[in-house]
């Protein structure tokens, strides 16, 4: 038996809650990780609360990440007491996940823990900190250097917005924050935002085509908001696309992408190949800084998650959220 957090749907409902777990509900893999951290994503969060249909089986330990140390391994990439990492790969949505104590994994879906990081630093940077990261190479790689012009950054207070702002500034970009929350304007600013903007100027319905503004843009909210990004940005530019905070609609035309060029380039982190992990998390070990892990970063224990969940989803959480499970 080991402590972890279960989701359960049944005639009685719906439910999220913190139980001893048997070892009898983990799912078939080659690598038993005993888990040290693990994270409360918008995804969990949805899963925990059940305000989406993220959870495709039952029941279900959820968590998207985790780090750990290797307790048992029939793989020969990895041998016991090794430190491995995961993100994704359907892992707390149809194969139990890493808010528990305990998790058995296929070791084609873990890396080696970076050893720029240690676990907890990995879990701050976590699925957001990676995904931010992906969609930075992809404006990279579409020809969006610093030189271009400004970048806009929306869902700035979330995990993914929050790491977007810090590495885009390390990097040299000039960075525009789209949030809605005023009162986090000191936070962004020291992440290294230049200019805050309301998410409100982006949320409504606009037109096909806008004042060219920016170069390059990462978005995490969807819908309305990134049909207006995708409106308003330069001749060439590149919008990377990863998530839907606002809805999963696209409410947008042709004519920014064949008037003006645009590239809409999908974020993907689940299913990401192995190589473009390991380019990730390099590049992450190269720009992240010590003092970015205090500032975006906060501890909790298992017991707190579901309040956070619902806290999370209902817009009041800054940052990323570490569920420390080696206490």
């Amino acid at each position: 038996m080991f402590n972890g957090l279960l989701i359960e749907k049944d005639d009685q409902g719906y439910r999220a809650e913190v139980k001893a777990i048997d070892e009898s509900l983990l799912p078939e893999g080659d690598v038993s990780v005993k888990v040290l951290y693990s994270t409360v994503n918008y995804k969990d969060a949805l899963a925990i609360t059940g305000k989406g249909p993220v959870v495709r089986q039952f029941p279900m330990v959820p968590g998207i990440d985790l780090v750990g140390v290797v307790e048992q391994s029939d793989s020969e990439k990895f041998q016991v007491g090794d430190k491995v990492l995961l993100n994704g790969f359907g892992v707390g949505e149809v194969h139990c996940g890493g808010l528990a104590e305990q998790a058995r994994l296929k070791s084609e879906w873990l890396i080696p823990l970076p050893k720029a990081f240690s676990p907890r630093q990995a879990m701050a940077i976590g699925t957001a900190g990676y995904t931010a990261m992906l969609c930075v190479i992809a404006l990279e790689k579409n020809g969006v250097t610093p030189d271009k012009g400004e970048v806009l950054v929306t869902g700035a207070n979330g995990g993914v917005g929050s790491f977007a702002i810090a590495i885009l500034a390390k990097l040299g970009y000039k960075v525009v924050a789209s949030t809605g929350r005023a009162d986090q304007a000191a936070y962004l600013e020291k992440l290294g935002a230049s200019e805050i903007i309301d998410r409100n100027t982006l949320s409504e319905a606009g037109r096909p085509l806008a004042r060219e503004r920016w170069a390059g843009a990462i978005d995490s909210v969807g819908s309305h908001t990134l049909a207006n990004i995708c409106a308003s940005t330069k001749y060439g530019g590149t919008v990377a696309a990863c998530g839907l905070a606002q809805g999963m609609d696209f409410p947008s035309s042709v004519m920014p992408f064949i008037l003006r060029g645009v590239t809409l380039a999908g974020i993907d982190s689940v299913m990401r190949p192995l190589a473009d992990r390991l380019e990730a998390w390099q590049r992450l070990a190269d720009i992240v800084e010590p003092e970015m892990f205090d500032e975006i970063s906060a501890d909790i224990s298992l017991d707190e998650v579901i309040n956070t969940a619902n806290d999370l989803i209902a817009g009041k959480v800054r940052g990323r959220v570490v569920v420390n499970l080696a206490q």
